[in-house]
């Protein structure tokens, strides 16, 4: 049966509230207002909303939380906007800092026979092009154990696999570092260089924070598992 479709400033507000604290843990509405570059008072008066209408459940601190109804149309948004990034990326060759950005209008537009063309085109793939996992078409989202670049210690090495999407000059910056899903990065001198593919790169990784990585020695464990 097909769902009604929710307002753009309604879809984009459970989103937000996904990608804050993935849908487990309530958020409070400053960072919240900041995500959305609104103002708190604005966006108080939306999660009022949201909340008579399901999608939410507020706190007496001003906190909101998404029910399971909220959190189940908030994967759906997700997942129209990370099938048109890869597509966007893979099928017209859109950088892949432009692209987010397009998606973030597109996915409120799209409709669900489109995306799942786009997606068959595509060969269901199962991470955009930052190296997220997309939901599938039942909502369901691949859980990984990540950790951020900047927590590795000095020596540590990784496999990058999920670069930050809401900075367009920070995803800039990530490529021509060759900080992309699936590169090998080594930690050097305290967090203050690191190597990647091979490369020594003169910068600290506290500049990457928005990288998401693996350790490798988990990723050895996993394959002899």
């Amino acid at each position: 049966m097909t769902t009604a479709r929710l307002t753009r400033s309604r879809e984009d507000y459970l989103k937000a509230l996904f990608a804050l604290e993935g849908g487990t843990r309530a958020v409070h509405v400053t960072p919240l207002a900041k995500r959305l570059r609104v103002t708190a008072p604005s966006a108080t008066n939306m999660l009022a909303r949201l909340a008579r209408e399901g999608l939410v459940t507020r706190a007496a601190r001003g906190e909101a939380r998404l029910t399971a109804l909220g959190l189940r149309r908030a994967l759906q948004t997700l997942r129209r906007h990370r099938v048109l990034e890869t597509y966007l990326v893979q099928a017209l060759g859109l950088d892949w800092a432009a692209a987010h950005d397009e998606a973030e209008v597109l996915e409120h537009a799209v409709s669900d026979a489109v995306l799942d063309a786009m997606d068959c085109q595509l060969g269901r793939p199962h991470e955009d092009p930052h190296g997220h996992p997309i939901p599938d078409r039942r909502g369901r989202l691949a859980q990984r154990a990540l950790v951020t670049l900047t927590a590795l210690p000095a020596g540590a090495v990784a496999v990058v696999r999920e670069v930050g999407d809401g900075d367009r000059a920070f995803m800039t910056r990530c490529r021509r570092a060759g900080l992309v899903p699936g590169a090998h990065v080594r930690v050097l001198e305290g967090g203050a260089a690191l190597e990647v593919g091979g490369r020594r790169l003169a910068a600290a990784a506290a500049r990457f924070s928005g990288v998401r990585v693996e350790p490798l020695a988990s990723v050895t464990r996993r394959r002899r598992a």
